[in-house]
């Protein structure tokens, strides 16, 4: 896992939010669009996310202490969650709105050059968008794979908003601005529910991913091969981290040395598929009866 700063994103995020909340604010005073105004007021979200991202990575880069053993890693989560919170109260605030125009129809101006401004803010967010959500995968960071999910989310939707402003140019259907709207925040609704799902797993201390856990079960089938066996494996995620722990169990003629060197095995290839991972290991007899009471240990 890596030791380098993750702020420099979270700064790169910042920026994007501002250009494309002036961009858009342009477009939409430019239109009178509610549709590019549901566009900039997730910049807005954007914005505020990508500043609470900034204070979370801080917190989380923070090394463990007396206070914190396992270190800071979840902060990560509240910036997420918290970005969740402000994904649906914007599309709250996009469906009043665009309800409003439904029933009071607005004509719309200088169309060609509010969305050529809005295509621009769309492109930052797409490549602005792409580095984050990269980054996220690569150093295992939560908070800047929603970001990056968040704005290229932004993305789809503004290319949903300008096809629908180009419609009401070429038809003069005025309801189908408000209504592009109103899909706009069923789907920034969509993106906030699922951050807010996922910021309370890993609150939770939800297990890892199917994925992960069967690379770890791969290892451990390899030493059950050997005759070495084990029990009462729990795992848990704490935002670039993740914590195993199992029971090993050995013959019980080995030595304290032999099966100290065993464990010490395991934990290197079980951090050999997740360099990420603390591993946690108590060592017990196979022949002992004792040893199987606590197969379900805090189940």
């Amino acid at each position: 896992m890596t030791t380098a700063s993750l702020k420099p994103y979270a700064w790169l995020s910042i920026g994007a939010a501002l250009a494309t909340i002036g961009l858009k604010a342009v477009a939409w005073r430019m239109t009178g669009s509610v549709g590019l105004l549901s566009d900039a007021l997730e910049s807005l979200v954007n914005l505020a996310g990508a500043v609470m991202a900034l204070a979370m990575l801080s917190l989380a880069e923070q090394p463990a202490d007396e206070g914190h053993a396992f270190g800071h890693g979840k902060a990560e989560y509240f910036s997420s969650g918290f970005e969740g919170l402000l994904i649906l109260l914007a599309a709250i605030t996009i469906t009043v709105t665009a309800v409003e125009r439904l029933l009071d129809p607005q004509p719309l101006e200088r169309l060609g050059v509010g969305l050529t401004v809005s295509l621009a803010a769309a492109l930052v967010n797409l490549l602005v968008g792409r580095v984050l959500l990269l980054a996220g995968r690569r150093f295992r960071s939560i908070t800047l794979e929603a970001d990056g999910q968040h704005l290229l989310t932004d993305v789809w939707t503004s290319a949903g908003v300008i096809v629908g402003v180009g419609a009401v140019a070429l038809t003069d259907w005025l309801w189908l601005d408000p209504t592009l709207a109103l899909l706009v925040a069923g789907n920034i609704m969509r993106t906030g529910w699922r951050l807010l799902r996922r910021s309370t797993g890993g609150l939770m201390d939800a297990s890892l991913t199917p994925e992960q856990q069967a690379r770890v079960l791969a290892v451990l089938a390899s030493y059950r091969a050997r005759g070495i066996d084990y029990h009462a494996l729990r795992t848990r995620e704490a935002g670039a981290r993740c914590f195993i722990s199992l029971h090993v169990l050995v013959p019980g003629a080995w030595t304290v040395a032999r099966g100290h060197q065993l464990l010490e095995e395991l934990d290197r290839d079980i951090r050999r598929e997740l360099p990420h991972a603390t591993v946690f290991t108590h060592l017990e007899p196979l022949e002992d009866p004792a040893s199987l009471a606590d197969m379900g240990l805090d189940r």
